[in-house]
């Protein structure tokens, strides 16, 4: 028995790049989960041989990759899965793809097979196909982070001309704190996955980690403003609003560019959204955690404009530990291994004490 699939394949990409090496091909083959049961794995076979061949196919004439859904939910509907095969010769390219028997070893006799389907498409620059996926947005992170960024750094100078503190001074410091922050995002996201390591800190625009990016700005933030007799309190107090607000908008480039994904589901909450691999209904985690930081930021701005320059620091300090504890609750719904144990548990109790301490400094 076999059920609904298509496959497409990578197009000719931009003129500029279209011939220049290194080259790869991109498929994505895609089908319908079950619709009761319990969850199972699936493993499809892509095969390619390329159709412009003078002479004799040689080893990059051709290819046989296996790629692995290890966890299809039933009730998730569509879903598509590409495969990415560089180290090939440039040209057009006869693929097909067909699922072979289950990862987990069940029989598949009793289960709807999705059927072997066919295509042709070409090559193309492999930087761009190592992006392409079906539901990702190319661009989209890159341009709403640096909106998110503007929105951060426009709220800012508008709070320190209210509270008349130095706008042009603060302005300058926080672009420098910005530019630190991008490489600490780069350099936190190389910390956590080692395989990256040999790529560099400049291979690409994505692989970088919020936290890495907050830690470091807002060290080189307290750093100048020390040097340039700027209160550090009020400094942080009146960065955090927009500094929230930013991160709201960069989520949204998250959710477009295929990262930070929610793991796959059945609810009818779920959204259709793709990792650059796995496109699949998924609990849409960088939205609720938009939301979270649009909320928190709001809040935010109204405490900064009712206590002014008197809050000293602390609500930078409760606005982070309350973002932080929403984004501890929220990693569960992620798509990632656990790396630690009690990491999470601990983090959050941190969290509370110093969102607590930091009401209470405030209240008093």
């Amino acid at each position: 028995m076999t059920s609904a699939s298509a496959l497409t394949v990578s197009a000719a990409g931009c003129d500029i790049v279209r011939d220049v090496d290194p080259q790869a091909l991109g498929a994505t083959y895609t089908f319908d989960a079950r619709s009761t049961g319990e969850p199972y794995s699936v493993s499809v076979v892509f095969e390619g041989r390329r159709e412009d061949v003078a002479g004799e196919p040689g080893e990059r004439d051709r290819f046989s990759v296996v790629e692995t859904v290890a966890r299809v939910v039933p009730g998730s509907g569509r879903i598509s899965l590409t495969a990415r095969v560089e180290n090939v010769n440039a040209g057009r390219w006869a693929v097909s793809a067909a699922p072979v028997a289950e990862a987990d070893g069940a029989p598949v006799d009793s289960r709807p097979l999705p059927a072997r389907a066919l295509a042709t498409g070409t090559t193309v620059f492999a930087p761009l196909a190592r992006v392409r996926g079906p539901g990702v947005r190319i661009g989209a992170w890159p341009a709403l982070v640096a909106t998110g960024a503007g929105v951060a750094l426009l709220v800012q100078g508008l709070l320190a001309a209210r509270l008349s503190l130095p706008v042009a001074s603060i302005f300058l410091l926080s672009v420098v704190a910005c530019l630190v922050g991008l490489v600490g995002a780069k350099v936190y996201y190389l910390l956590e996955h080692p395989e990256h390591r040999g790529r560099g800190l400049l291979a690409s625009s994505g692989g970088m980690c919020l936290q890495g990016f907050v830690l470091a700005a807002v060290a080189a933030v307290v750093v100048q403003a020390l040097l340039e007799v700027i209160p550090v309190g009020e400094l942080l107090d009146i960065t955090v609003p927009g500094l929230l607000f930013g991160a709201a908008v960069g989520r949204i480039g998250c959710f477009l560019g295929g990262c930070c994904v929610g793991r796959p589901t059945a609810s009818r909450w779920g959204l259709w959204s793709s990792d650059r691999r796995l496109g699949v209904r998924r609990i849409p985690t960088q939205l609720v955690e938009s939301a979270l930081a649009l909320t928190l930021g709001l809040i935010a701005l109204a405490v900064v404009l009712t206590v002014g320059r008197s809050g000293g620091g602390t609500v930078f300090v409760g606005a982070i530990a309350a973002y932080t504890t929403g984004r501890q609750l929220l990693l569960p719904l992620r798509n990632l291994p656990r790396n630690t144990t009690h990491g999470r548990t601990v983090i959050l109790l941190a969290c509370a004490v110093v969102l607590i301490g930091a009401v209470v400094v405030g209240l008093s």
